[in-house]
């Protein structure tokens, strides 16, 4: 019960913040802002990414469902503060203050999955968190639009704070599962960090190589795509992303033990394979039906990339450590969306023309990680018995 809890909860967390994604870059050229609409989702990872190191030692040491609360609050609250940040520089300053959400909630995620599912089923667990998180992304940004057009900008400011708060009383129902010897009081100490052995997890050096490459695209596509929806004429600017998440959600439902049976390192060859496929058509996308082909295949990409980094992540990371593991991936994903984010910013400068150069450097990020996986050695898809502890059939139930 406790794993499709969490299902729950991360449908409602992600549908909270991606809800605004849409309307957003037009938001923020009202505002006087259209020059930094590359700062939009850049800002937003930017505290992710700092935050992590803070979120991976928080959950191994007070637990993994205060992390989420708190992920999860400030989305609340920066849901209610959207409507008075009527300059750029407040807005900015709050998308800047909103990224501390996904740089706690999904660590504090991964890591509570990761303690109730076995090691043999960890790759089907992850891919069915990550398809209601990926229902959610799909579902927010159309929900975002209707909104917008039927009610108010601030009506879905509002919307996304209550999904927001649905998905903190979701977690307020489950049971810790950090073990009560490791667990303790939260103190403003335990934010003081050993840098050298405290941010990052070596063992996870290789899953994140792969993420900041094949993440890259993400950051760029989240940046330029609700331009290019409005210059092809598209009704709804969530239609994009509608196409490319129902891809991703069925590829999850029939590939999600893929990993879990032909390894890691073999699956994500073929899935930066097929990102490198969707990109290359959103390079040449001169119609309506190519642009939506372009999401689909980069949906089946990303649907078989996700899940099968974070099962790689949590394989190679100690249990004892797995938050900062799972941190570590969580860095590397925010660097790779925040990089791509600002560098579509800074190239498609709001001049159409630029958008295949900007399609064009992501392919180039992805075919990099192909090269990087190609030399990478297979890897078995699970780790040794004796470093993984053995739950209860209760706690998978």
């Amino acid at each position: 019960m406790g794993f499709w809890l969490m299902c729950l909860s991360s449908f409602l967390f992600f549908a909270s913040f991606n809800l605004l994604l849409p309307e957003l870059p037009d938001h923020l050229t009202r505002l006087g802002g259209g020059q930094y609409k590359g700062f939009i989702i850049a800002l937003f990872t930017l505290t992710a990414a700092i935050s992590r190191p803070f979120s991976g030692k928080l959950a191994d040491t007070v637990g993994r469902i205060p992390v989420m609360v708190f992920g999860s609050l400030v989305c609340v609250v920066c849901g209610l503060i959207y409507p008075w940040a009527l300059t750029v520089g407040s807005f900015l300053a709050l998308r800047l203050l909103h990224g501390f959400s996904t740089g706690f909630k999904p660590t504090g995620t991964a890591a509570f999955v990761a303690d109730i599912v076995p090691a043999d089923k960890r790759g089907e667990a992850m891919g069915l968190l990550g398809m209601t998180g990926s229902l959610g992304m799909a579902i927010g940004p159309w929900l975002g639009t209707q909104v917008a057009a039927h009610f108010s900008l601030n009506t879905m400011f509002y919307c996304s704070a209550g999904m927001a708060l649905l998905s903190v009383l979701v977690q307020g129902s489950l049971t810790e599962t950090l073990p009560l010897a490791q667990r303790r009081r939260f103190s403003f100490a335990l934010l003081r960090l050993n840098w050298r052995e405290e941010v990052l997890e070596p063992l996870v050096f290789a899953p994140a190589i792969v993420t900041v490459l094949c993440l890259f695209p993400f950051g760029a596509v989240l940046t330029v795509i609700p331009d290019q929806s409005k210059l092809l004429g598209l009704p709804s600017k969530g239609l994009f992303y509608i196409c490319y998440t129902v891809a991703a959600l069925v590829v999850r439902l029939v590939a999600g033990k893929a990993s879990d049976t032909y390894g890691r390192v073999p699956v994500l060859r073929w899935s930066a394979g097929v990102l490198a496929v969707g990109l290359a058509v959103l390079v040449w996308s001169p119609s309506v039906p190519v642009f939506l082909l372009g999401a689909v295949v980069f949906g089946i990409g990303t649907g078989l990339n996700s899940p099968t980094l974070y099962a790689w992540t949590v394989d190679l990371s100690h249990p004892e450590r797995r938050g900062r593991g799972v941190a570590t991936m969580y860095i590397a994903l925010e660097v790779g969306i925040g990089a791509g984010a600002l560098l579509a910013g800074w190239i498609f400068a709001n001049q159409p023309g630029r958008l295949p150069y900007v399609h064009g450097l992501s392919l180039l990020s992805v075919l990099a990680a192909v090269v990087y996986l190609v030399l990478t050695p297979t890897t078995p898809p699970v780790i040794a018995p004796e470093m993984e502890p053995s739950p209860t059939p209760e706690e998978v139930i």
